[in-house]
């Protein structure tokens, strides 16, 4: 995820699919790590999650709650902490039911 107005880096492989945002959609639940001297952004469990929802058309539906299910059982993240995610990314109405049945 890169922000709106950010160039499209080019990749020979592997393939990469862009996706673009602003605001709080790319910034809220994003941590720094250092890995190997370099500085890495990568987003928490609950944001992934709340992404693969968001972009569900493309990663698919089944995988979306595949994700939200191994986030709950492996406690990665609570069902508040993803439906805190969800409402960033705008999916809240989507993620409720399967967050209230997994939950």
């Amino acid at each position: 995820m890169i922000h709106k107005s950010a160039h499209r880096p080019h990749f020979n492989t592997p393939a990469v699919r862009i996706v673009r945002a602003s605001g709080p959609v790319l910034t809220t639940g994003v941590e720094k790590h250092k890995i190997e001297g370099v500085a890495v952004q990568m987003t928490t469990p609950p944001k992934t999650v709340a992404d693969c929802f968001r972009y569900r058309d493309t990663v698919r539906t089944d995988v979306a709650v595949e994700a939200l299910r191994d986030c709950l059982r492996k406690r990665k993240a609570t069902p508040s902490d993803i439906f805190e995610m969800a409402k960033v990314d705008r999916v809240a109405r989507v993620m409720r039911p399967y967050i209230e049945a997994l939950a």
